[in-house]
């Protein structure tokens, strides 16, 4: 026999279905941050040098020709991995030397090439935007973006 589906029935269907799922979902959200807690990404402590870099960074835009993790424009090479590729993600000194040097070449004046144009930045800025470099270097991508250029 087929019951009837009352509103009283209809009512206590709602609210039984709405408590479930707000239950599932408190149980979702809590699981998921115990994993998120537990499963940081951060290779470096996130300093003030890395945030004063990351400010940098944005200051000057270098978003609008770079690639950081695949986020950025495609004109300039990914920099997410590139303290690695110039083989001082270790060692901040050489790290800010390096950088400093190459940003201090640019413009390259070779003609027919893209070409970085030459910023005003301080040394603490320098040596803040290599540190937000090594921090980035360091951040545990799980293989993303695929960057294997040298």
């Amino acid at each position: 026999m087929a019951e009837i589906l009352t509103k009283t029935r209809a009512r206590n269907i709602f609210y039984g279905g709405s408590i479930f799922f707000v239950v599932v979902f408190i149980a979702l959200t809590a699981q998921s941050h115990r994993h998120i807690v537990k499963t940081s990404t951060a290779g470096m402590p996130l300093t003030e040098q890395v945030a004063l870099g990351k400010h940098v960074w944005e200051k000057n835009s270098c978003i609008n020709c770079h690639t950081l993790h695949g986020e950025g424009a495609y004109f300039a090479p990914e920099i997410g991995n590139v303290m690695t590729r110039w083989g001082v993600a270790d060692d901040p000194e050489t790290a800010y030397e390096i950088l400093d040097g190459w940003m201090q070449a640019q413009p390259s004046g070779i003609e027919g090439r893209r070409q970085m144009p030459h910023f005003e930045i301080t040394e603490e800025e320098m040596r803040a935007l290599s540190e937000f470099l090594r921090w980035a270097d360091q951040t545990d991508t799980q293989g993303w973006p695929p960057n294997d250029a040298g």
